[in-house]
């Protein structure tokens, strides 16, 4: 490929690595593909946030491509991943400590099996106070680590495919198709408030975006060394 192609648009399929943030994803492509052209400005953005525990697909848009990022993020989601039950933690995934435990002897492979349903089609759904939206100029994850409140307006997302894939213990493997803005930390929050419990996210992977899949996504690592061939 060349300069061009990459200025006149390209849409990546990137396997995010645990730990990176989609912002230093972006970054990180945008510096490889000026290096290995001699660019010196080009436009790079990614269709739709990944928690930084979180690995998968991300869409990366390059050039007049960009243009298209809000459609992308628009489409259906796919992910699989880990609940663990029994404990909550203030950001509902692994970033934080435990903060919360409670009981799971009630809790049988039917009842998880039938509280999935529950959340089948149109549900309301708080996003997390550990999150990158906005609430007067600032992120919320910046009040929240800051020890501030802040109040967390509902909002209504779909899920159209909620399937239980394996139950180990406390650990609940599942698959998830759902709309644009949807938590899946919270949908972890709330499945364990649902169980008269409590459950945190432990793993999560984003498999789909629209027709685009993570089977067909590459490394960054694999991504720079195809850049340099």
């Amino acid at each position: 490929m060349t300069a061009e192609d990459y200025l006149s648009g390209q849409v990546l399929l990137i396997d995010k690595p645990l730990h990176w943030t989609s912002f230093q994803v972006v970054n990180k492509l945008r510096w490889e593909i000026r290096q290995a052209f001699n660019i010196k400005k080009i436009k790079v953005g990614h269709a739709g946030t990944l928690d930084p525990l979180a690995t998968g697909l991300l869409v990366i848009c390059t050039g007049k491509m960009t243009k298209q990022i809000d459609s992308f993020q628009a489409q259906i989601k796919e992910y699989t991943g880990t609940f663990v039950l029994g404990s909550t933690t203030p950001s509902y995934d692994l970033e934080t400590e435990i903060n919360e435990t409670f009981p799971t002897e009630h809790i049988s492979e039917t009842l998880i099996h039938n509280t999935a349903k529950q959340f089948l089609g149109d549900i309301e759904q708080f996003p997390p106070v550990f999150s990158a939206i906005k609430k007067d100029g600032k992120r919320l994850y910046e009040f929240a680590r800051a020890g501030e409140s802040v109040e967390v307006k509902s909002r209504t997302v779909s899920i159209s495919e909620f399937e239980i894939t394996n139950i180990s213990g406390l650990n609940i493997d599942f698959r998830v198709v759902c709309s644009k803005g949807t938590y899946i930390r919270s949908l972890a929050h709330d499945f364990g408030k649902s169980l008269n419990s409590g459950a945190h996210l432990s793993a999560l992977r984003r498999t789909k975006i629209g027709d685009f899949k993570v089977d067909d996504a590459v490394t960054i690592e694999g991504f720079i060394a195809k850049l340099k061939n």
